[in-house]
Parts: C-alpha cells; sequence; structure tokens
C-alpha cells in the first residue's frame, strides 16, 4: 500500500476532515476514488465523495461519514492505495518505497550502507542510509550528490563531501 495522506481532523460540522497530503499527485484525490484507511489495528475502505484543498492540505468528504462526531473517528488514521494504483512517475522521480534496501556505494564502489528510506522534508528529500557503522545518515537526495540509480542492480552512486556520513 501506498500512503497518500494522514487524516488529521475534522473540519466543519458535516463529516469533512483535514487531510496532510502524503503524495506529489494530489490529483489522486478526485470523487469516486476508494481509499484503505487504517490506525492502529482499526481498518476500512473509504470512498471519496469530494475534495478541495485548504493551504497545504485537502479537506476530504467521504461516503458514509456525514457528522463530525463520524469524522472525529477518523482523525489520525492513514489514507493509501495498492501499489498497482501508483501514478506512473516522471523520468528522474523514484517512489521512495522503490528505493528502500538499494544498496549505497562511492564512485569507486566502496560500500556506504544501504537505503531505508526516501524522506520528504521541509528542505527536501533525504535519502535515510543505514551505514557500514551501522549508524543512520541523511542524504541530500540532489544531483549533486546522487549521481546514478540502477534500479536493476538496486544501486544507488554517491558522490558525498569528506565527513557527510559521520554527522
Amino acid at each position: 500500500m501506498l500512503l497518500v495522506g494522514i487524516v488529521r481532523r475534522p473540519h466543519g460540522l458535516a463529516g469533512e476532515v483535514s487531510v496532510d497530503v502524503a503524495t506529489d499527485f494530489p490529483q489522486r484525490f478526485t470523487p469516486g476514488v476508494r481509499f484503505h484507511w487504517s490506525r492502529d489495528s482499526d481498518e476500512r475502505s473509504l470512498d471519496l465523495v469530494s475534495a478541495r484543498p485548504h493551504g497545504d492540505r485537502m479537506l476530504l468528504t467521504f461516503e458514509g461519514v456525514s457528522t463530525a462526531e463520524a469524522a472525529r473517528e477518523l482523525a489520525g488514521g492513514e489514507l493509501s492505495v495498492p501499489e498497482s494504483e501508483a501514478f506512473p512517475v516522471p523520468p528522474g522521480y523514484f517512489y521512495s518505497h522503490e528505493l528502500s534496501g538499494f544498496s549505497c556505494v562511492d564512485g569507486s564502489g566502496r560500500a556506504l550502507g544501504t537505503v531505508r528510506d526516501l524522506a520528504r522534508t521541509p528542505a527536501g528529500p533525504l535519502l535515510s542510509i543505514e551505514t557500514t557503522a551501522a549508524k543512520e545518515a541523511l542524504v541530500p537526495f540532489v544531483e549533486e550528490m546522487v549521481k546514478e540509480i540502477d534500479l536493476r542492480s538496486r544501486r544507488i552512486v554517491l558522490e558525498l563531501p569528506e565527513g557527510l556520513l559521520d554527522l
């Protein structure tokens, strides 16, 4: 499943919820789309009735959720879609789940570590790498440092400033 949003709180009295968007494809939030909602061990399917932008968030209404109390029950839950419904990505773009587990090497082939995650931050995407010394290192996911991504061999070639993995 691919995470696309996190339900934050009710908005108004008619069942609308405020959602943090966790996808680079906000056009995914179109009426008729079915989402998988989960929180802890609770989960269910939700059919989207309406969506509208609200600042950095989206305001969503789901079928069967028509009161503030029903909307409040969704707060804190994650909205996901099956990986098979992932939007095609443009060249040079990668879903974070695609890179997890890739080996990282420098230009000479020396092992640097393994990708844990590709995290979205306000400053831009960061590769979270478990180094060969079993520490976590955060590497900006920028062309100056990420020189090559080989999907077939699940390997990323990095060119890093001296000492970056030691921070």
